[in-house]
C-alpha cells in the first residue's frame, strides 16, 4: 500500500509547488504592470504627440523594432497599433542594417524596444535613423543606456525583477513592455476617434467581422415582443407588460408610438419610497423622462458603449422621426456576441 500511496504524495507536493511558483510569476508581473501606472508622466504625452504630429496627412508611419523577446512584443505592438487605426510595421533591426533602413523615412517614428537599452542591433542603426530624421521612441528598462539617451522620447518600463527564479529570462519586463505599448494604442485609437466601424473593417475575417457589424436592428426586441404601454396607463399595466416582455423594463409611448419615457425595475423601486397610492398612479408620474436611446441603424457596439457610458442595462431604439421601433438589454448583446 505504501508503495503505491508514496508517488501519488510526491506528485501533489509537486503540484502544490508549481502553482505556488506561477502564483509568484503572476504577482511578480502583475506588479511590474501596476508600476507602470505611477510612472507614466508627460513622456507618454510626449510620445503620442510625436505619433500624431507624424500621421497627420498620411505622411508618415509608425515603425516598431526589438531583437530577441523584445522583437516578439515588437511586433505584438506593431499588430495592435494596425488593427486599431494606426499605421505600423514591425522591421527586424537585424534586417534593417541589411537595406530595410530604405523603408523608413523622415516622417515616421521609429519606436525601438529593448529592457538593457543596449541590444546591438538597434544601436547599430541609431546613426541611420538620426541621419533619415526620423523620431525616435524608446521603449527600455534603463533610463541611462545608449537608447534611452538618443531617443526623442524615452519610456522607462523598467522592472524590480524577472518572474524568472533565476531572475534572466525575459518575462516580467517583456510583460511591461508589451501593457507600455498596448497603452500607446489605446490612448492613440481615442486620440484618433477609431470607432467599431473602423475595426471591422480592418478585420474583414473570422469571427470578429460578423460581431462588429451587428446593428441594433440585428439583436433588438420589436413587434409583438417590444414592451409598451402608455402614458395614462396605471402602475398595474405597466408591471403586467414588463413581466410579459422580460426585459426587466416598459417604454412609454403617446398615441402616435414616439417614445415619453421608460419605466423600470429601478424607478420601481424609487416609486415605492416616495408615492403613497401605488394603486392608483399613473405611469407618467413615476416613469423616466427622456430616456438614453440608440437608432436601429447603429452598430450594436456603439449600444454597448452607450450603455457602458450611461451605466444602464436597457436601451430603447426609435426611429429618426422619434417613434419607437425597439428595444434591447445587455443580455441580448451577450448572446449576440457583441460585448
Amino acid at each position: 500500500m505504501s508503495n503505491v500511496l508514496r508517488p501519488v504524495r510526491q506528485a501533489t507536493r509537486e503540484g502544490e509547488s508549481a502553482l505556488e511558483l506561477a502564483r509568484q510569476v503572476l504577482a511578480i508581473e502583475a506588479d511590474a504592470v501596476r508600476a507602470l501606472i505611477e510612472r507614466l508622466d508627460g513622456r507618454f504625452l510626449e510620445a503620442l504627440r510625436l505619433i500624431q504630429a507624424c500621421l497627420d496627412g498620411h505622411r508618415g508611419r509608425v515603425i516598431v523594432s526589438g531583437i530577441g523577446k523584445s522583437g516578439h512584443i515588437a511586433r505584438k505592438i506593431a499588430s495592435t497599433m494596425a488593427s486599431t487605426g494606426t499605421p505600423a510595421y514591425f522591421v527586424h533591426p537585424a534586417e534593417a542594417s541589411h537595406g530595410d533602413l530604405g523603408m523608413i523615412r523622415a516622417d515616421d517614428v521609429f519606436i525601438g524596444i529593448s529592457n538593457s537599452g543596449e541590444s546591438a542591433e538597434l544601436v547599430r542603426i541609431l546613426p541611420a535613423l538620426k541621419r533619415e530624421g526620423a523620431k525616435l521612441v524608446a521603449i527600455t528598462g534603463k533610463p541611462g543606456s545608449t537608447l534611452a539617451r538618443e531617443a526623442d522620447v524615452h519610456l522607462d518600463a523598467g522592472v524590480a525583477k524577472e518572474a524568472c527564479p533565476l531572475n534572466l529570462a525575459p518575462t516580467a519586463s517583456t510583460t511591461a513592455a508589451l501593457a507600455l505599448g498596448d497603452a500607446l494604442a489605446i490612448a492613440l485609437l481615442d486620440a484618433r476617434g477609431f470607432s467599431a466601424r473602423d475595426f471591422a473593417r480592418s478585420h474583414p475575417g473570422g469571427s470578429l467581422q460578423r460581431e462588429a457589424l451587428k446593428h441594433v436592428a440585428d439583436v433588438m426586441h420589436s413587434g409583438a415582443a417590444l414592451p409598451m404601454v402608455r402614458e395614462n396607463a396605471t402602475l398595474k399595466q405597466a408591471l403586467d407588460e414588463m413581466t410579459r416582455g422580460g426585459l426587466g423594463m416598459t417604454a412609454v409611448v403617446d398615441a402616435a408610438r414616439r417614445l415619453k419615457g421608460i419605466f423600470t425595475d429601478g424607478d420601481l423601486r424609487r416609486a415605492l419610497k416616495k408615492v403613497a397610492n401605488l394603486r392608483s398612479a399613473r405611469i407618467a408620474r413615476i416613469m423616466t423622462p427622456d430616456p438614453r436611446t440608440v437608432a436601429p441603424q447603429a452598430l450594436a457596439a456603439e449600444a454597448v458603449a452607450l450603455m457602458e457610458r450611461h451605466r444602464i442595462s436597457q436601451l430603447l431604439v426609435v426611429s429618426a422621426s422619434g417613434e419607437l421601433v425597439g428595444a434591447l438589454n445587455m443580455n441580448d448583446l451577450l448572446r449576440a456576441k457583441v460585448v
